[in-house]
């Protein structure tokens, strides 16, 4: 992405997972089957980011994702283990080691869509890390107030999506103003009603 460095795209996605880690630490032991997206509980969402995070150092060594899947666990309950918290954890810094290693945002990586550079890759997972992170903050009544600059690069990343969003990635736009907050109109543009 070039409207950032390496160093501050690295230090973005230290801070979304940062603002995610402290969604999970808030999780009370009821919460975890509690809905945090249709079809998704706490649970779910939290393996979801969990695999994502796994991803990442294979994907930066090179290997294209069609050898990478099947790879890890396929499950929320053995990617969580006993103690979703570590797991979590566990994941998020072998991701950003991977991402951390010279030159590791110079490559490229091969996903089911093409090749993307791992640039754009990292910046990508910042905003999903980002908006995941309201996501479970609603689900379990946390805080639901997002970090300002990763709403602003958030932001930067939706406006290259596709006007009808991802299917089965990313929901089509909500209608919201455009003198709505910042926060609001990434939520919008990921298809949720902050």
């Amino acid at each position: 992405m070039s409207d950032f460095s390496p160093v501050e795209l690295l230090e973005l996605f230290q801070r979304a997972q940062n603002q995610f880690t402290d969604r999970v630490d808030a999780v009370e032991p009821g919460q975890w089957d509690d809905e945090s997206l249709p079809g998704w509980t706490v649970a779910d969402l939290v393996a979801h980011l969990v695999n994502e995070q796994l991803w990442v150092a294979p994907l930066l060594a090179g290997e294209p994702v069609d050898l990478i899947e099947g790879r890890f666990p396929d499950g929320t309950d053995d990617l969580l283990g006993d103690d979703p918290v570590a797991g979590w954890e566990t994941a998020a810094d072998g991701a950003l080691s991977a991402f951390a290693q010279d030159d590791a945002l110079r490559h490229t990586v091969h996903l089911s869509r093409g090749p993307v550079p791992a640039a754009d890759y990292i910046f990508e997972m910042t905003a999903d890390l980002t908006v995941h992170a309201w996501d479970l903050a609603r689900a379990t009544n946390g805080d639901t107030v997002l970090d300002g600059e990763l709403v602003t690069a958030g932001l930067l990343y939706a406006e290259r999506l596709p006007e009808e969003g991802i299917p089965g990635i990313i929901d089509p736009p909500l209608d919201v103003p455009p003198s709505a907050p910042p926060q609001t109109r990434l939520l919008a543009r990921f298809g949720r009603r902050g």
